[in-house]
């Protein structure tokens, strides 16, 4: 299946950014837009080192779109580069990355358009271990309640960030922001999680040749 050929600014605005796509829009004031300062390296090393070793998390998440819309549903992880979203009516989509692609699912409207999981701020969140190396890290905050990381990779998706929210104790992911190249913040929180599970290989398939036949209607 050739993916979609869209630009990838044309890609980062109109796809869900928070979950990795964001629906042309249908989701979207921001939560907020973190004002960072620079904290020490050590400390977001400690917290990806961490990350690095949890290798599946399911949970439920809460999703804040750039326009003050909120959602919710579940979620499923398994890095590196799977993840899968459903989300709770009357919300009609699913995203669904396996490694290679990112795929956007309107179950309503039938329509499934896929997208190089590589040009997503996601990839980062879901990559083996988090890469803080080649001037990714923009920024480190240590707070009493809060380690916050933001990321960026100027080569892969041009000016958007990703914002991971730590807890500083365990060192567990909170919640993460990701902001386009507009400026426009969707911000992700997960609760309910856990950790060390299994999953079946079909939580996270993407079936091409689905997604092929509802783009040659």
């Amino acid at each position: 299946m050739a993916n979609k050929l869209i630009s990838r600014r044309a890609f980062l605005g109109n796809a869900a950014l928070g979950l990795g796509v964001l629906a042309a829009g249908q989701f979207a004031g921001p939560l907020f837009s973190p004002a960072l300062a620079q904290g020490t390296p050590q400390a977001a090393q400690r917290i990806a080192d961490h990350f690095s070793r949890v290798k599946t998390m399911m949970g439920e998440f809460v999703q804040f779109g750039p326009r003050g819309d909120q959602t919710g549903g579940k979620f499923y992880i398994e890095r590196p580069g799977k993840v899968r979203f459903d989300y709770e009516a009357p919300a009609t989509f699913r995203v669904t990355a396996d490694g290679r692609n990112v795929l956007l699912q309107n179950t309503k409207l039938k329509t499934m358009d896929a997208y190089p999981l590589s040009q997503t701020p996601l990839k980062l969140l879901l990559d083996d271990r988090i890469d803080l190396s080649g001037g990714r890290v923009r920024s480190v905050k240590e707070e009493s309640d809060l380690t916050t990381i933001q990321l960026a990779d100027r080569n892969a998706f041009g000016n958007s960030t990703i914002t991971m929210m730590f807890d500083p104790a365990s060192f567990e992911l909170r919640q993460w922001t990701i902001t386009d190249a507009q400026g426009k913040d969707t911000t992700v929180m997960i609760f309910n999680v856990e950790q060390g599970m299994q999953f079946d290989p079909s939580v996270f398939r993407i079936d091409y040749a689905a997604v092929d036949a509802a783009n040659a209607k």
